[in-house]
């Protein structure tokens, strides 16, 4: 792993060298991003299927996954899957219902009524990773918050294979009430999604993670639909001080580095002793890894173990970082939970381990990276709908206001504004 030490004003330097270099874009990937979207909007499904045999090594007759395959997949899950599953959407269900918006109306002034309404999106497009792994959990985050928003449908895709979509994603989608499933990867799923094709219907938003080729077809189409987020590789900072067990650090940190060779691991500690042993214990358990390779590489590339000062210097530091993931292995950690500023999802304690959020507490795992934490939100109910603004005026009520907003519009140069008003007068 990397080391960083020196002065808090270093650290946050070579901090903020690296995000900037995150966020550079790639030209090669933005140009053959751009050529992608545009096959899909000149040749619609023919583009899908060229793109799939191209990439995914997959010839595809069908790009819809039917009802009878779904449950098909469903029924070939084992039971204890299933009840894990079910158990996992309870609590995220649980978690997600209280973040509902409702509708409101004030009277505070006589003849005037203001409101807001809050309206679900008609139809939401889910992206789920495939490829080197299967994620029913993403399909659950995805799909169960924007059911609880009241979305009317949700049209999910994820990349095919020579196998078909795993049995597991199948059986998720179905729990999670997901309407279609299209076979589609990549930045071409995304432009089906934004611009429809013959087969694939046209979305309003399109949420969830995926690799530079699908954050960067998120990028380009945003304005043509909304998304959740432009997500970067997964990432986890971890706070610690001496009385932290290095062994479960080591763990979490591996837990992160394991998804991706992009990944990032980091670990801001005061104590030396502390950071040697975690090193130890990362190569340690590394060993046994199925997926060494890749995580043996995200390790080395991108970990970091930083040292600070101070309790106080540590929190700055990962402030700075923003971190998808943080973990607080302090004494008494929620007593810090109000010197967190910038974090995706927040863990405190030695047993509230990443993947806990990741798969059973509830909370979301669709979360901003690469330092957007620091303006970007975990996935919720609140990405699934739009806000619509109410006004009512009596005759009354805006003959009271109507010298202030001729003045107002008038001192703007917008003359026509003016008269808007004053011609229910005349």
């Amino acid at each position: 792993m990397n080391w960083l030490t020196g002065s808090i004003t270093e650290i946050l330097t070579a901090l903020k060298a690296e995000v900037k270099l995150a966020h550079e874009d790639n030209q090669e990937i933005e140009e053959q991003v751009r050529q992608i979207i545009q096959q899909v909007i000149q040749n619609g499904d023919k583009a899908l299927k060229n793109y799939s045999k191209k990439f995914d090594q997959v010839e595809l007759e069908d790009l819809f996954i039917s009802k009878e395959t779904i449950d098909l997949g469903y029924q070939r899950v084992e039971d204890e899957v299933l009840k894990a599953l079910e158990a996992a959407k309870e609590n995220i269900v649980s978690y997600h219902q209280k973040q509902k918006q409702y509708d409101f109306m004030d009277t505070e002034k006589q003849g005037v009524l203001r409101g807001q309404l809050v309206l679900p999106l008609a139809r939401v497009g889910v992206y789920v990773p495939g490829g080197t792994a299967a994620y029913p959990s993403s399909v659950l985050m995805n799909a169960l918050p924007a059911k609880i928003a009241g979305v009317e449908e949700i049209i999910m895709v994820t990349p095919p294979s020579v196998d078909g979509i795993p049995d597991v994603i199948l059986a998720a989608a179905k729990i999670a009430g997901v309407d279609k499933i299209f076979q589609l990867g990549g930045a071409q799923s995304i432009a089906a999604l934004a611009y429809g094709t013959e087969t694939v219907p046209k979305v309003d938003k399109i949420v969830g993670p995926g690799n530079i080729y699908v954050a960067t077809a998120k990028k380009q189409v945003f304005g043509t639909v909304g998304i959740d987020m432009i997500a970067g590789p997964s990432e986890i900072g971890i706070i610690a001080d001496e009385t932290a067990n290095p062994a479960y650090i080591a763990a979490d940190l591996l837990s992160q580095a394991e998804h991706d060779t992009l990944a990032r691991a980091i670990l801001v500690t005061d104590s030396n002793q502390l950071a040697e042993r975690v090193e130890k214990e990362i190569y340690r358990q590394l060993e046994t890894l199925p997926r060494k390779e890749i995580a043996k590489q995200a390790i080395e590339n991108h970990g970091m173990i930083i040292i600070a000062s101070t309790v106080a210097a540590m929190f700055t530091i990962m402030n700075e970082i923003a971190p998808e993931h943080l973990e607080v292995q302090l004494l008494d950690p929620i007593s810090y939970l109000h010197e967190i500023k910038n974090a995706g999802s927040i863990f405190l304690g030695d047993y509230a381990s990443e993947p806990v959020g990741d798969y059973f507490s509830g909370t979301n795992h669709v979360l901003p990276t690469s330092g957007t934490a620091k303006f970007y939100s975990p996935l919720g109910v609140y990405d699934f709908v739009k806000y619509s603004q109410v006004t009512y005026y009596t005759k009354e009520a805006l003959a009271q206001a109507k010298e202030a907003i001729a003045l107002l519009a008038r001192k703007e140069g917008l003359e026509a504004h003016a008269r808007a008003v004053e011609y229910r007068f005349k």
